[in-house]
């Protein structure tokens, strides 16, 4: 190693050090911090994003870069170094656009955010939390003031989340999806499934021991993770030996807390599955959410959710909560299509529709064309027209969501991306590893594992979406898999021929 990636590899692991220093303190204020904490923590947070974004953005950071690059000519394009120095230099070259200070007001605002949504949802009162929220809007538009390179401002808060991805684009594949998804919705809208072994009486401490039995099968390491209670599950990682996932848990409806696990246990296993050699460094995570988010709900829907998966799932289900269930009733209540108000409930074929309502409307708060006080009736007009349901109150609709609290503005479609992803991870899966679904359902679940580390998992952040499955399918992002992974699965649900 020359000396000045040494010198480039020993600041950015310091900055790292800092970044998760942060993420720890985000982490307790969802999980363990108490209610009165909140300005503090926040002061807390402002005070760690104007030390780090300083020392990122320096001078001496981008002299570090320049003699790195200088000393990298002639080296594999897919070395480690070479393709840190190409990921910093391009978050380099944005962050230095942002002033310090407006970085600070972003991370006190989201953690007083955070704080004021908790409480609003709690008292299903949106105008309560509409200050904040116009705060946070506020704020993503003078962040994306700082870019003139993107077509819309929109694109230079998704950019943070999927990286070189334009809203145009997605637009395009969400428009494919829907154009999908809408029909499949209506074939199925008269042919109901009896879900009612999901519903009834499950203690939280029964619920506990399930989920704990089915992470453990997925690589839960009770030495290296956690699991955790919070409103709005989520995934932190702080090293491959330190990964934190949480759920939340319904008495009376079993399939919160278990699959919001699976979920965040997929999330949890690309962040194990980062090698020690890219571990405080920038490549140590990973780069796209839009691959997280593949991970996680190919864990929860694909595996969770799947044929395979519920002979394994039934009959321990059944072992615990003293009753009787079969497989096949188990497979067809969990892949009931029912519209509903919660995304992180919805059914796989109505989930993508939450996720376009959401990028709308974004959008639209982005470019002043929504006011936020205006956000309820937008967001219950849509979910009237998408889904055909009336949001009788804000908790279980536009507060029910902590993106936007948090100031994570352009996140949301990475969600859809991902099962989009997914399917084409699913799919390829499938022709690599034949006898794939006779391992899941005798409770082997390593050689999934096995192949996501291997394609997935390692590569941490040194590709790109597209670049990555260029390498393991051949091919960049596509709708096409997915629908045709979720017309098979619902014509084997409902015994109907789906196309």
């Amino acid at each position: 190693m020359t000396r000045q990636i040494a010198e480039l590899r020993e600041r950015l692991a310091e900055l790292d050090d800092l970044r998760l220093t942060a993420g720890l303190l985000n982490w307790d204020q969802q999980t363990m911090m108490p209610t009165r904490g909140g300005p503090r923590r926040a002061d807390t947070l402002a005070t760690l994003e104007r030390i780090s974004h300083a020392r990122f953005v320096s001078a001496e950071t981008g002299r570090l870069l320049a003699a790195a690059d200088a000393e990298l000519g002639g080296e594999d394009p897919d070395s480690d170094d070479v393709r840190l120095v190409a990921l910093v230099q391009r978050r380099w070259d944005k962050a230095r656009r942002v002033p310090t200070e407006l970085a600070a007001e972003l991370a006190k605002a989201a953690s007083v955010g955070q704080e004021a949504w908790i409480a609003a949802r709690r008292d299903q009162d949106f105008d309560a939390f509409a200050p904040y929220l116009e705060t946070n809007v506020e704020l993503a538009r003078r962040y994306a003031e700082c870019f003139e390179d993107f077509d819309c401002a929109y694109d230079a808060l998704l950019d943070d989340y999927e990286p070189q991805m334009s809203s145009a684009r997605v637009a395009r594949l969400f428009d494919e999806l829907k154009r999908a998804l809408v029909p499949l919705i209506a074939q199925l809208a008269q042919r109901d499934l009896d879900s009612s072994v999901l519903h009834g009486n499950f203690p939280v401490q029964t619920q506990r021991q399930l989920v704990s039995e089915v992470l453990k099968m997925m690589g839960f390491d009770a030495a290296a993770w956690r699991l955790d209670d919070a409103v709005h599950p989520f995934a932190s990682s702080f090293g491959a030996t330190d990964v934190r996932i949480t759920t939340r848990w319904d008495e009376s409806y079993l399939s919160v807390g278990l699959f919001g696990a699976m979920h965040e246990c997929g999330h949890g296993l690309y962040e194990a599955g980062i090698p020690p050699a890219l571990q405080r460094l920038p490549l140590g995570h990973g780069e796209s959410l839009g691959m997280h988010e593949s991970q996680s709900r190919l864990w929860e829907n694909m595996v969770g959710r799947g044929r395979s998966f519920s002979g394994v799932l039934a009959p321990r289900i059944a072992a615990l909560f003293d009753g009787a269930l079969d497989a096949d009733t188990l497979f067809r209540a969990v892949n009931r299509v029912s519209p509903s108000f919660i995304r992180v409930e919805a059914d796989e074929a109505t989930y993508g529709l939450h996720i376009i309502l959401r990028f709308e409307l974004e959008q639209e708060l982005i470019a002043g064309t929504l006011a936020v006080r205006d956000v309820p009736e937008a967001w219950n007009s849509r979910v009237r027209d998408y889904l055909g349901l009336e949001v009788a109150n804000p908790a279980d609709g536009a507060l029910q969501d902590v993106h936007w609290s948090a100031g994570l503005i352009g996140y949301f479609p990475t969600y859809a991306l991902g099962n989009m992803i997914a399917g084409q991870l699913w799919q390829q899966v499938h022709l690599d590893l034949p006898d794939i679904e006779q391992q899941i359902a005798a409770g082997d679940l390593s050689g999934l594992r096995g192949w996501l580390l291997e394609n997935v998992h390692r590569h941490g952040s040194k590709f790109r979406t597209d670049e990555l499955l260029e390498r393991v399918i051949g091919g960049s992002i596509e709708v096409g898999p997915f629908v045709s992974y979720l017309q098979q699965k619902l014509s084997d649900v409902y015994g109907v021929a789906l196309a």
